[in-house]
């Protein structure tokens, strides 16, 4: 048999705060003896065989101290280095630790034991990977005493790192013991040898001292000295009763006078026959080790019961035994034997059915306000009157809960500054970090208010039983109750208040509407009692809903939000499939729901309840999904868009697409206007989820270390933090008076970092948005700031501002570490490299430097400038702007961005090793470096995001979507999404995967369309300089021309579809014949780029407009050609009018009418703020409609030269009708419709000059907009390069 071994005594517990769970055997030094054979003789004894630790078997739960052999409690100044035994097996097998211990339930154990600091933990935590946690902690071990070595060896045992704990047995260290009678707390040392031989648990950790409660059990136990009978102790559970009894027995007189048989303590709880049974062959054998009774277990409750009254009578006389937790009365006839008896119990009549005298000690289950003041002041050693502000409010949120204010009392004891601390953990339901320091556990915590609950009126019960379907910290509205219950508002509330002045519920009074809520743990204890009968509970809710709503969906204000937030969840907690899938797979519940609380929460319960609702169909909960992750950002602007309309934009096998077509026909009957997209295929997006968190430009976002959440920040002055799943608001703080510029996430995830044109850099709790440190020694707007990588027990951040100086802040020290000084100019951006060694920065000043982190000093600088000197489009003096960089995985190179170009450079040499240029035409924003490959993704000005391999110089992906400036781009830590933020208001989150395997050939803006007899016949240029004449209805190429060089802007098809002619960068005009692909004739007079080309109907005369200004009306058969000067700025189109008169428009804001025969202008219409960039004349040419750079439609009187609408539907979050610019306009044959293009294609009633329906593509910046005849197809290619041909429902 293993040796048994001893639960540490009090004075031991008292000064390590080890706790003792009650379920452990109660061995002793005595009982050591007996099983020698023989008694101890005296105290001296116990002590001598206790004089050294006892090695536990691989069988035991834990290492233990004899009674009488607890050292002295160590003091800091007393503590001697750990044995070398002991840090040598430690060293020994610290490999296999480290690989595989987890650290956090090891710490609560140390924690408890008082053997790691708070401090020491965080230290832990700060590192990344599990690894590296358990790392530090065992160096952080090895660095301490002997106590730290034995407390976590018992905190392996406990957790079940049995076969590690067997590697550190050898290692144990030998304590030395007291000698003699010593006391501790006024408790002999025989006191404690009887309290560990009987199981009585320690005081917890966090105790509180109530003698006048203590002294009423012991008087009640002075009442059994010569007698047998019962004690109960009885109150609700948590108020302390198990502590209070066993402090009753912590004196020696009483045990020496009353007990001197022992005390044989047995926590029971809630026990059938089977676990009661267990119970007593435990107790049986606990006080028959050497077997003198029996050499078996007893094998029923009878046996057991008389083995247990012999032990007692013959081996243990006027002993007493403690049955802790009682709950039903039948198990006491198990020890109604004429003994010596305490029980503790919730249930006052529990010992109604057991013979002999009862003592009552009554226990109170709730403080008052001013009971709970004076506590927390015993604790903190203050008056009550000299608490502070937040005592009141920590009493507050601990709802009279004892166990509650006790905790958090001896917490403040110990750290006696922390009370915004804990309060901020009560108001955020922290209970398990206040816990930690508690013997208690959380089932006791929960059962608080059971006896208030069993005093209720049975009908009330039922009632109350009701509330266990409720969410945590969620008020309801009483008329949701009434829904509930069928019943009137006043008889519902007469209830609700009778719950409420028993403590039992909370009423929140807004306006003239009530609103109630549970306390976590009332809500916690609810679950717990009606666990079996939730589904039932939850399936009444949803069925009093259905026969509420039977005929119409919740419209009152006062029910109607919790309806839409909280149905559901009802309905998934029931399990009903069918409902919960009607209700998911609805647009119109989409719809109702979007518009009141936006998409991220429907789409955060798709995540949540996909399980059942797979059950039902996977593809479709996969349609629903995929379509709110894209359209979310749509769905929640207003005015809101139309959600049938969107639906119809999906795939044809999506329900989505499905549900739309049968809605849209069915309203159509209404004068309803739709649209459908009759060549779309079944597209796979590249992007997972689209949000729009802000009401202004996102200027930075970034991923969490773990990948699931989201900060982001921008022109609106705040920070927001939201799921990366689903995009559902986390936290939004109005964090700075200022702009925001960059966000950063510290390396744990714990804090958020912000910076601002504001001068100010804030560090943010990243979970609760409370501000943590503010530092404010930058001069000008700081641009970016970044968190060292790894840790490294230290939280360093970076910061770099307009003031051209880097700042180095240290978090611990809450100060500046380190400035750096060395740029000319404003400083862009930094960034540490990956080993945390060295940090990179950049400047207007043109230059990229490289900075010691540990030094502070400049290690070298690389001029950026001198790579645009000497090309031809720049100057020897041109002043360049680095933008940003971005370090590689491995730390050998980093990039470098400036104007439209990309740079790697080694790190080690500085020498210049890849040069990408990625667009004339467009800046670049921001660069970041895949963390596990060679990929470098590109936000650029114009509107689109780029994915290059850096080794290849190939560009791998082209990633458009966003509706204006890209101004960042993060990979996720994992390099599997990366993030991009716009000047659009939304981010959003790609597939790193999916995009680089979607990169193939697309079309380009520039199209021409001719609808020949029911046809849809197109020509478009490809991303290869290609021409392609392209099938519409059919989305099929017809035919395809080679590559053509220079790049070709423009293109137009003769009205015979013989010819085509296309117009090129260099100002070039070609004439090809499409049967052969053979160029007919080319004319170069134009001096820049040919912006768009037309033939005139007989397909004899090209015309065309250029960069130049200029446009050129051109017979290319007979070589005539005319040139129509009077624009200032690029002649963005033209129009052909009848009567040989032709219509323009340009960069210069100004709207022309020309003779061509004449060659002379004929009108300058002059009106537009902003560019105009289209404009068109009503078929019987008495309405002319002109779009701007602004979103403005103007509609005019071609007779009279006067405004007739303005079109200009503006958005309530400040977006104009086409997300900017107004690209393209046709009017209907009968000028009652006007369709006009942009970010997006919109249908207007001229009548009213109000929109008739919108149709969002997938990209954006439309170019241009080709109309049918009879205005029923509509063709455009987005800037994905995707093709639209729309038809308009009939």
């Amino acid at each position: 048999m293993h040796a048994p071994r001893l639960p540490p005594p009090v004075g031991l517990g008292s000064a390590l705060g080890w706790r003792l769970p009650r379920t452990h055997p109660p061995w002793g030094p005595g009982l050591l003896l007996l099983l020698a054979g023989r008694a101890p003789e005296r105290e001296e004894e116990v002590a001598a065989v206790s004089s050294r630790v006892l090695l536990p078997s691989l069988g035991e739960p834990e290492l233990k101290f004899p009674a009488g052999a607890e050292p002295s409690p160590p003091s800091s100044a007393s503590r001697s280095k750990m044995d070398w035994k002991a840090r040598s097996c430690l060293l020994q097998n610290r490999e296999a630790l480290e690989k595989d211990i987890k650290t956090s339930y090891i710490m609560d154990h140390m924690i408890a034991d008082e053997v790691l600091t708070l401090q020491e933990e965080d230290k832990v935590k700060t590192q990344t990977i599990q690894r590296d946690r358990a790392a530090m902690l065992i160096k952080i071990i090895l660095a301490k005493d002997n106590y730290a070595y034995i407390s976590f060896y018992n905190a392996l045992v406990h957790e079940g790192y049995k076969d590690l704990a067997a590697l550190l047995q050898d290692g144990i260290p030998i304590i030395s013991p007291y000698n003699g009678k010593s006391y501790m707390d006024g408790v002999t040392s025989y006191v404690k040898t009887v309290l560990c031989e009987g199981g009585v648990p320690q005081r917890p950790v966090v105790f509180v001292t109530r003698p006048e409660l203590a002294k009423r059990i012991q008087q009640k136990l002075y009442r059994l000295e010569n007698n047998p009978g019962w004690v109960i102790v009885y109150g609700m559970a948590g108020c302390g009763k198990s502590v209070l009894t066993a402090e009753a027995l912590r004196d020696h007189s009483l045990l020496k006078d009353c007990f001197p048989g022992g005390i044989h303590w047995v926590s029971v709880g809630k026990q059938d026959k089977a676990g009661l049974l267990m119970k007593l062959q435990n107790l049986c054998l606990r006080l028959d080790q050497d077997f003198t009774y029996s050499q078996r277990p007893p094998l029923n409750i009878e046996e057991a019961k008389d083995r247990l009254r012999l032990l007692i009578l013959r081996k243990y006389p006027r002993s007493l035994l403690v049955l802790d937790d009682i709950w039903d009365s039948w198990v006491l006839k198990a020890f109604d034997s004429h003994f010596q008896v305490l029980i503790t119990s919730r249930d006052r009549s529990v010992t109604d059915s057991v013979t002999g005298s009862k003592y009552e000690v009554p226990v109170e289950s709730g403080l008052t306000h001013e009971k709970a003041l004076e506590i927390l002041s015993l604790f903190v050693n203050m008056k009550v009157e000299e608490l502070p502000e937040k005592a009141d409010d920590i009493v507050r949120e601990c709802k009279g809960s004892p166990l509650v204010v006790s905790l958090i009392g001896a917490l403040l004891r110990d750290f006696p500054n922390r009370w915004e601390y804990y309060l901020t953990q009560l108001q955020n339901k922290q209970f398990k970090r206040i816990k930690k320091s508690s013997s208690y556990d959380y089932k006791a915590l929960d059962e608080a208010m059971s006896i208030s609950v069993e005093m209720l009126p049975k009908n009330f019960k039922d009632y109350y039983k009701d509330l266990s379907v409720l969410q945590k910290d969620v008020k309801v509205p009483s008329k949701v109750f009434c829904i509930l219950w069928d019943m009137e508002i006043e008889e519902a509330e007469d209830i609700l208040q009778e719950f409420v002045n028993k403590s039992l519920l909370f009423c929140d009074r807004n306006g003239k509407s009530f609103c109630y809520y549970l306390h976590d743990l009332q809500l916690d204890f609810l679950i717990e009692q009606n666990d079996r009968q939730l589904q039932d509970l939850h399936k009444k809710v949803v069925h009093q809903y259905k026969k509420h709503y039977k005929h119409y969906a919740p419209t009152s204000q006062e029910d109607s939000m919790y309806w839409y937030n909280f149905l559901a969840y009802h309905m998934a907690s029931a399990n009903m499939t069918d409902e919960l899938c009607a209700l998911m797979f609805s647009l119109d519940w989409i719809k109702t729901k979007t518009e009141l609380l936006g998409p991220a929460h429907l789409i955060h319960e798709y995540v949540e309840y996909s399980q059942i609702l797979d059950q039902k169909d996977t593809t479709i909960r996969e349609n629903f999904q995929e379509f709110l992750s894209l359209n979310g950002h749509l769905l929640g602007r207003q005015p809101f868009p139309d959600i049938v309309q969107l639906g119809l934009c999906q795939p044809e096998n999506s329900d989505v697409y499905r549900q739309a077509k049968l809605q849209a026909q069915q309203k159509l009957d209404k004068r309803s206007f739709y649209v459908e997209w009759i060549n779309k295929k079944s597209m796979k997006n590249t992007y997972r989820l689209v949000v729009r968190p802000h009401t202004d430009a996102v200027y930075h976002a970034c991923f969490s270390q773990d990948r699931h959440r989201i900060a982001s920040c921008g022109a609106d002055k705040t920070l927001q933090v939201f799921k990366a799943e689903s995009g559902e608001k986390l936290l939004e703080i109005k964090a700075h008076d200022d702009e925001v510029l960059c966000c950063a996430f510290s390396a744990d995830d714990r804090f958020v970092a912000t910076c601002s044109a504001d001068k100010k850099v804030k560090v943010w709790n990243s979970r609760t948005g409370q501000l943590v440190y503010l530092f404010e020694e930058h001069t000008e707007q700081v641009n970016c700031c970044q968190f060292n990588n790894t840790s490294r027990q230290q939280y360093l951040l970076a910061t770099c501002s307009n003031d051209s100086f880097v700042k180095l802040w240290d978090l611990n020290r809450k100060c500046c570490r380190n400035t750096l000084f060395g740029h000319a100019s404003s400083v862009t951006h930094c960034r540490y490299s990956p080993d945390d060694e060295y940090i990179a920065s950049c400047s207007a000043d043109g230059t990229l430097k490289l900075w010691n982190v540990h030094s502070a000093n400049e290690l070298k600088s690389i001029d950026i400038r001198d790579f645009f000197r000497n090309v031809d489009e720049y100057e020897n003096n041109v002043e360049v702007l680095v933008k940003c960089c971005s370090w590689s995985s491995n730390g050998n190179t980093i990039t470098v961005a400036a104007k439209n170009k990309l740079f790697l450079f080694d790190v080690e040499t500085s020498d210049l090793l890849v040069e990408v240029l990625t667009s004339r035409h467009s800046t670049i924003q921001y660069c970041d470096f895949c963390p596990n490959s060679q990929m470098v993704a590109v936000a650029l000005s114009h509107y689109s995001v780029e994915i290059w391999n850096i080794e290849s110089t190939s560009k791998v992906a082209d990633c458009r979507g966003h509706m204006s400036w890209v101004h960042s781009v993060t990979f996720s830590f994992d390099g599997s999404l990366f993030l991009t933020s716009s000047e659009d208001q939304t981010i959003r989150i790609w597939d790193t995967s999916k995009v680089c395997k979607s990169f193939t050939i697309v079309l380009k803006h520039e199209i021409d369309v001719k609808f020949p007899s029911n046809e849809v016949i197109i020509l478009a240029i490809d991303s290869l300089k290609r021409l392609q004449l392209i099938d519409g209805y059919r989305d099929q190429t017809i035919c395809m021309t080679e590559a053509q060089e220079p790049s070709i802007f423009c293109c137009c098809l003769s009205e015979d579809l013989q010819s085509a002619a296309f117009g090129e960068e260099n100002g070039t005009v070609k004439v090809l014949s499409l049967s052969s692909g053979n160029v007919l004739k080319a004319k170069t007079s134009h001096r820049k780029a040919v912006r768009h080309c037309q033939f005139t109907s007989d397909g004899r005369t090209l015309v065309s407009s250029s960069d130049d200004s200029t446009i050129q009306i051109w017979n290319w058969q007979s070589d005539e050609c005319i040139v129509l000067k009077g624009h200032k700025e690029s002649v963005k189109k033209f129009y052909l009018l009848g009567h040989s008169k032709l219509l323009s428009w340009s960069f210069d804001g100004t709207v022309k009418i020309w003779s061509s025969e004449s060659s002379s202008l004929l009108h300058t219409l002059n009106g537009h703020e902003g560019c105009v960039r289209c404009c068109t004349f009503s078929l019987n040419n008495e309405l002319l409609a002109t779009g701007d750079d602004n979103g403005e439609i103007r509609v005019w009187s071609v007779l009279r030269g006067e405004l007739l609408h303005l079109c200009s539907c503006v958005s309530l979050d400040g977006q104009s009708a086409h997300g900017g610019w107004v690209t393209d306009l046709c009017f209907s044959p009968d000028s009652k419709t006007l369709v006009s293009s942009g970010g997006y294609i919109q249908w207007w009633n001229m009548a009213t000059g109000q929109p008739l329906q919108t149709f969002y593509t997938n990209g954006t910046n439309l170019q241009s907009l080709h109309v049918s005849p009879d205005f029923k197809i509509c063709v455009t290619v987005d800037n994905l390069g995707i093709l639209y041909v729309l038809k308009i429902m009939e």
